[in-house]
């Protein structure tokens, strides 16, 4: 099941913002646009994958590229937020449709160097062959007339980065969920807690009317259906993982929560794939990729 909502420019330097739900993986993808110029940006797209079966198709990528010619824009951009523990990045594969640049954190190269060793894979990952642009905190760029800020924001993992866009919009990955839910998880490698609240408190130190777009729902008990958007003002206010808390109360709080859950099914396999932009391993011999997933390491 696909869902697609439009949130609407709030005005001059406003962002339009489409939010594309990929149920199976629980991910939220965006397509977000200057109203004026009509270029575009999409971020964090989806490849459809089967864990059982490691097979993939791209029924993600055609329902967004279907919005970006119905909606008459063109694509300057190709952006993801971190290398995801919970879905295959369709950057490589959007690319190669539509040849705007990919780009990630320039901290994705710390996390290469960690998963290498994790996968016993020396020198498999090369972010600067694999990305087109690796951000710094702080550098800037631009989606048609619309500025856009990057923010590192780590603590999900060390190396994830938060786009603001324009006036009103940020893209803030996997630091939080819905105000009804709470927060993302800390305990992957690289991952922390207390850095994830450091950087959650950036995130809302934002003006309280701008828009938070997230990485992932899987729904709440008493709402139907998915939800992505929400404001500062809502975070700070209703966030049960937030409000009312100190630093320390939250680290206990989510480390508790973490130590209960159980790695992504996709895990293992789409950092292999994420830390090359998107690509799956070479080809061997017979033409076909295969991955490798460490026995007994977590």
């Amino acid at each position: 099941m696909t869902e697609i909502r439009r949130s609407p420019s709030s005005g001059p330097g406003s962002p339009d913002v489409w939010g594309v739900y990929d149920a199976a993986s629980g991910s939220c993808q965006y397509v977000v646009a200057d109203p004026e110029t009509r270029k575009a940006a999409l971020i964090d797209v989806v490849r459809d994958f089967d864990p059982a079966a490691a097979r993939i198709r791209d029924d993600a990528v055609e329902t967004v590229l279907e919005l970006v010619a119905r909606e008459g824009l063109t694509v300057e951009w190709i952006l993801d937020t971190h290398p995801h523990a919970d879905h295959l990045m369709a950057s490589a594969l959007l690319k190669e449709r539509i040849g705007a640049p990919t780009a990630i954190g320039e901290k994705v190269r710390e996390i290469a160097k960690l998963w290498e060793e994790l996968y016993h894979a020396p020198g498999a990952f090369d972010p600067d062959r694999d990305f087109d642009r690796l951000f710094a905190d702080g550098e800037s760029f631009a989606i048609g007339r619309l500025p856009v800020s990057v923010m590192l924001s780590p603590g999900h993992t060390l190396g994830s980065i938060t786009y603001v866009v324009g006036s009103d919009a940020a893209f803030v990955h996997d630091t939080l969920m819905q105000p009804d839910v709470g927060t993302s998880r800390a305990d992957f490698p690289g991952g922390s807690a207390g850095t994830l609240w450091d950087s959650i408190q950036a995130i809302l130190a934002l003006p309280d009317a701008t828009r938070l777009f997230i990485g992932h729902d899987y729904g709440a008990e008493g709402r139907e259906g998915p939800a992505w958007e929400s404001t500062v003002a809502e975070q700070k206010s209703s966030n049960p993982h937030l409000a009312g808390k100190t630093r320390a109360d939250y680290v206990k709080l989510r480390e508790a929560r973490d130590a209960t859950l159980e790695l992504p099914d996709r895990m293992l396999f789409a950092l292999q794939v994420n830390l090359r932009g998107g690509r799956l391993p070479p080809a061997e011999s017979d033409g076909r990729s295969y991955f490798k997933i460490p026995a007994d390491r977590f």
